[in-house]
């Protein structure tokens, strides 16, 4: 498939999967996509995607899949991720995302999985990220991370937080 993903995918109100990875589409990720009120997974990896991640995603109360690695998506990560309670895997590594690291990301206690790795991110890693208990992988490297990485973080059972050079707090 190539070419944008069509808002009107939207109107899909009892979609509860959305899978269009390695394909080449392009463009901007459609806000309407946060519309999706019954969906599990979303996965768009893979692609030619480029812009920022809606912040109307966090319309996807029930998501316990957001996989949006592999594609050239900017700007910074929205804190209303913080918002999806349910989610276990979030997938934003190998893009261009810039800025911070959303302290609200702490409040995903569901979370299993963190990829952020090989992006532009900057300052230093949330304290917050701590408190994610259920937390099995964790990649980060690859940005441009600085200060010290909370202690919790360096538990988690498969992670690359030695790869960034920073000390332990």
């Amino acid at each position: 498939l190539s070419g944008p993903i069509p808002s009107e995918l939207g109107n899909l109100a009892n979609l509860d999967t959305l899978v269009l990875d390695s394909n080449q589409l392009s463009g901007p990720i459609p806000s309407e996509l946060g519309n999706f009120a019954n969906l599990l997974g979303l996965w768009l990896d893979d692609n030619q995607l480029s812009g920022p991640i809606p912040s109307e995603l966090d319309n996807l109360a029930n998501l316990d899949t957001l996989s949006l690695y592999g594609n050239q998506l900017s700007g910074s990560m929205p804190p209303e991720l913080g918002n999806l309670a349910n989610l276990q895997w979030l997938s934003l590594y190998d893009n261009q995302l810039s800025g911070s690291i959303p302290s609200e990301l702490g409040n995903l206690a569901n979370l299993d999985t963190l990829s952020l790795y090989e992006n532009q991110l900057s300052e230093s890693i949330p304290s917050e990220l701590g408190n994610l208990d259920n937390l099995e992988y964790l990649y980060l490297g690859g940005n441009q991370l600085s200060g010290c990485v909370p202690a919790k973080l360096l538990d988690v059972p498969s992670n690359d937080v030695a790869s960034l050079g920073l000390p332990s707090c």
